[in-house]
């Protein structure tokens, strides 16, 4: 998926700004942090390690995007995919509780209409969620989390790329 193309919609879940709180992992129903409670919950953006952890996950993804066919036709510039993933590094970091880099920089992400004008079946999208998974599970080693945070963050970015590579799919089977 590409951050190319005109204005749009995005998928409308956030989850990258809901806090984890670090004492409770994995608890569905746990209390809604508090004031003054800043020093016990964290968002996934910094659990991981803050922006360094989606440059490395961005980068492996897009290593993968390199020398794969079925996802170079959705990049107009094929040759220097260094914007197109400096962009979707920012927007990862933005989306899990980052800086506001990437909406300071492009206005608000529109990730469908963004991605309107590339043709994305079911094909694109599988290659696209498997080069991103992959990427995910090389990266999230790297990240200071224990086993049992960094579980829930796995599923939660899963659960959103999931989500996001479905949302992005325009042409039908």
């Amino acid at each position: 998926m590409t951050a190319d193309g005109p204005e749009g919609q995005e998928p409308t879940r956030d989850a990258g700004s809901t806090p984890i709180p670090v004492g409770a992992p994995g608890r569905r129903n746990a209390p809604e942090p508090q004031p003054g409670d800043d020093d016990h919950v964290v968002t996934v953006f910094a659990a991981v390690g803050g922006q360094p952890f989606f440059d490395h996950l961005v980068e492996r993804f897009y290593a993968h995007v390199a020398t794969d066919d079925v996802l170079l036709r959705l990049y107009p510039e094929k040759v220097d995919l260094g914007p197109a993933a400096e962009r979707l590094a920012l927007f990862l970091g933005q989306y899990w509780g980052g800086p506001t880099t990437y909406s300071d920089r492009r206005g608000h992400p529109r990730l469908r209409m963004r991605h309107a004008p590339f043709t994305i079946g079911a094909e694109e999208r599988d290659h696209w969620l498997a080069a991103m998974l992959e990427a995910l599970e090389a990266t999230l080693p790297e990240s200071p989390l224990d086993d049992e945070l960094r579980g829930q963050v796995r599923g939660q970015m899963t659960a959103y790329f999931e989500m996001a590579a479905d949302a992005m799919v325009n042409a039908p089977d």
